[in-house]
């Protein structure tokens, strides 16, 4: 099993510590650098390009900002927000400038590391019990959107999206219409342009928003959220 490399920046010592030493005793993971402000997210992308970085939201300097500016110099690091911050809309920005995890300080050990671990393999995490309200304020941005103008689907992405909502990954959807991993990849990026969205648990919270109100004009997604975010 490959090693995850992890960048912890926070800037409370005793959080750094505590989480240092959880981390280390996990197996699988390994913690390359920490640091203590939003400039550090940049610098640590930047010279180690860990696997994942997790990041607090209150620290010294634009947190979004540095978010999204280490994406773009290390775009194979998923960055995970882990915060005291419940609020809905911190935990938007968050997903708007990139971070691919949204994990409540509140949480277990074991969920920190699941959450690292998820967005590892190019999933989104959110706390269990915080991610039916960031799920609500997703879709219905994605409603508003999808009023504005019709989307139309060739029967390719018909095909993705289908295989999206049972919750198949990536290369379970390669395997299952017999075509390239990377070629899967190719129609997401569509699939988010089309449907307005900005990484993949909105394209499958615009999916089945839009198939729910071809139904019967309403939406649920009791069915399906665990799939993706656990």
């Amino acid at each position: 099993m490959s090693t995850v490399s992890i960048g912890l920046v926070d800037d409370h010592p005793l959080m750094i510590e505590g989480i240092v030493a959880l981390l280390s005793r996990a197996q699988g993971l390994q913690v390359l650098s920490t640091g203590s402000t939003a400039r550090d997210i940049i610098d640590i992308s930047m010279r180690f390009r860990p696997d994942v970085l997790i990041v607090d939201l209150s620290m010294p300097g634009n947190v979004y900002a540095a978010i999204a500016t280490s994406i773009k110099v290390a775009p194979n690091t998923k960055v995970v927000a882990f915060t005291a911050a419940t609020g809905v809309d911190s935990a938007i920005r968050a997903l708007d400038a990139g971070a691919s995890g949204y994990v409540l300080k509140g949480s277990s050990a074991k969920e920190l590391i699941q959450a690292v671990k998820s967005v590892r393999h190019g999933e989104t995490y959110i706390t269990q019990s915080f991610a039916s309200q960031v799920i609500a304020a997703l879709r219905n941005t994605s409603l508003r959107r999808m009023a504005a103008e019709a989307v139309r689907f060739s029967i390719r992405e018909e095909q993705i999206v289908r295989l999206l909502l049972r919750g198949n990954t990536n290369k379970e959807i390669a395997v299952s219409l017999k075509i390239s991993e990377k070629t899967v990849k190719n129609y997401m990026t569509i699939l988010m342009q089309k449907l307005h969205a900005r990484n993949r648990l909105e394209v499958v919270i615009a999916a089945q928003a839009l198939t729910d109100r071809e139904q019967d004009g309403s939406v649920n997604s009791a069915g399906w959220q665990q799939r993706y975010l656990s």
